[in-house]
């Protein structure tokens, strides 16, 4: 049975390299999770170190974060301006795997739950679906769950579906305000996303595949 491990806020903040101001800000964005009054989830800060990498980079907004995906898919992400959208490619010219991941970090909320066995089907049904990708990048076909909703279904997802909410769950919810036809389009384009979901995972392998998948489709980008 998994123990869960706590962080004093103060601890978190040192392996964190912030202020504990900041910690209690990463909190209240969702970055990390509260256990109780001034202690967190120390799973949650070291999937936010694996995202992170040691760097402080500030993330792009959402929105700058789906256009980024979808550029590198081969769209238009027409939601931005054009001179929003040639800074972007210039950007994304010079950006490595490492940075783009933690620069797209805000295209969605990212939480994780323990769900029954029964919920599997009709859960992933209700999600745009990214874990289903896993051979595509060599990697074991698992049961685990990871997709994308809207922000506004998320709690009653979780209510419908009885999901218990814990960091090490193998249920992934990305909850975002973007259009869902758009997030169901990249995924059909590219597998840019699934990759930068994958090098978000604590599991080596997962990330390994994801970093390189994200190279790859930067240096087509490049030309």
């Amino acid at each position: 049975m998994y123990v869960m491990s706590m962080l004093a806020v103060s601890e978190a903040a040192e392996r964190l390299g912030v202020s504990t101001r900041q910690v209690q800000h990463l909190v209240a964005r969702g970055e990390l999770r509260s256990l109780a009054r001034g202690v967190v989830d120390e799973t949650s800060v070291e999937r936010l170190l694996a995202v992170r990498r040691g760097s402080h980079t500030r993330a792009w907004a959402e929105s700058t974060a789906w256009a980024a995906v979808a550029l590198l898919s081969g769209r238009e992400a027409g939601w931005l301006g054009e001179s929003q959208r040639s800074r972007l490619r210039g950007r994304l010219r010079g950006l490595g795997a490492e940075e783009l991941v933690e620069r797209a970090r805000e295209r969605a909320s990212v939480s994780r739950y323990v769900a029954h066995r029964s919920a599997g089907e009709r859960l992933r049904a209700e999600l745009v679906d990214t874990s289903s990708s896993a051979p595509r990048f060599e990697l074991a076909t698992t049961n685990a769950i990871d997709g994308y909703l809207a922000a506004t279904d998320l709690k009653a997802v979780v209510a419908r579906h009885g999901l218990v909410r814990d960091d090490t769950g193998s249920v992934t919810l990305r909850a975002t305000s973007m259009d869902l036809d758009v997030v169901r389009d990249l995924v059909s384009a590219s597998d840019v996303l699934a990759a930068l979901d994958l090098a978000e995972s604590l599991n080596v392998r997962e990330r390994r595949s994801g970093i390189d998948a994200l190279d790859r489709a930067l240096g087509v980008f490049r030309g």
